[in-house]
């Protein structure tokens, strides 16, 4: 006889409130769910590993990419789910060869800070300027000089933003940091310490952290993708495609 679960219990072994398992039945996370005469809910242990399964995938590969992979699975596309899988790991092996690219460009960049090599565009830049020489919008560079991490002279009389050497040197580090995803909060600590010193210290702990962190979601995705081939190959799941 198959055990019932309640919403009750498929909450408490996930970790969650029980809203948030009514919420993924209705985002397709779960099998189908059966109900009583009376119309409560009748979840089995192939429910609490479905959901078990999400929540893992969710960790690694997204809440979108798991609920597009459960929905799959629901659907009896399990090629489709499969593919899903690869996409998400391969993504994470693109944004790794990224982050390792622009590791060595920021590097290089930031060696400038101590040997003084003169920076590409002249001794003052205005936005539009700088924004071409840097592939960015103008708006990008207002955002950064917001955030604190670039400021411009300003032009007597007019007020125009001038970039000379240095902050187009600061906005070359800031635009290769930021398309290898690091946060302001990052990036910050890596300008001051070049600025102050010329060190590399803060620079090297953000590549470390940012590594460290392709590190945790691989495991993640791990994670969850035995979980999911625990629910496909579990007692009535569907059976493994046969070998031609």
């Amino acid at each position: 006889m198959v055990a019932r679960l309640r919403t009750v219990d498929l909450a408490r072994e996930a970790g969650i409130s029980t809203q948030q398992v009514r919420n993924h039945e209705e985002e397709g996370v779960l099998p189908p769910v059966p109900r009583t005469e009376s119309g409560y809910r009748v979840y089995d242990r192939g429910h609490l590993q479905a959901l078990l399964a999400y929540r893992a995938l969710a960790a690694g590969f997204g809440p979108e990419r798991a609920r597009a992979i459960m929905r799959a699975v629901h659907a009896g596309d399990e090629p489709l789910a499969l593919r899903s899988v690869d996409a998400g790991h391969a993504e994470v092996y693109e944004q790794r060869v990224a982050a390792d690219a622009v590791s060595e460009a920021v590097a290089e960049a930031a060696a400038s800070y101590l040997d003084g090599r003169p920076e590409p565009g002249g001794p003052a830049l205005r936005v539009g300027e700088l924004a071409g020489l840097l592939g960015v919008r103008t708006s990008a560079l207002r955002v950064w000089e917001a955030a604190g991490l670039l400021a411009p002279a300003r032009e007597a009389g007019t007020g125009y933003r001038r970039y000379g050497p240095e902050a187009v040197r600061d906005a070359r580090i800031i635009r290769m940091l930021r398309q290898g995803r690091y946060s302001f909060d990052r990036i910050r600590p890596v300008l001051d310490e070049l600025r102050r010193t010329g060190g590399t210290g803060a620079l090297r702990e953000a590549i470390a952290e940012r590594r460290a962190s392709h590190d945790r979601r691989t495991r993640e995705m791990l994670r969850g993708a035995g979980l999911l081939h625990a629910f496909l190959t579990r007692d009535g799941g569907p059976a493994a495609p046969r070998e031609e």
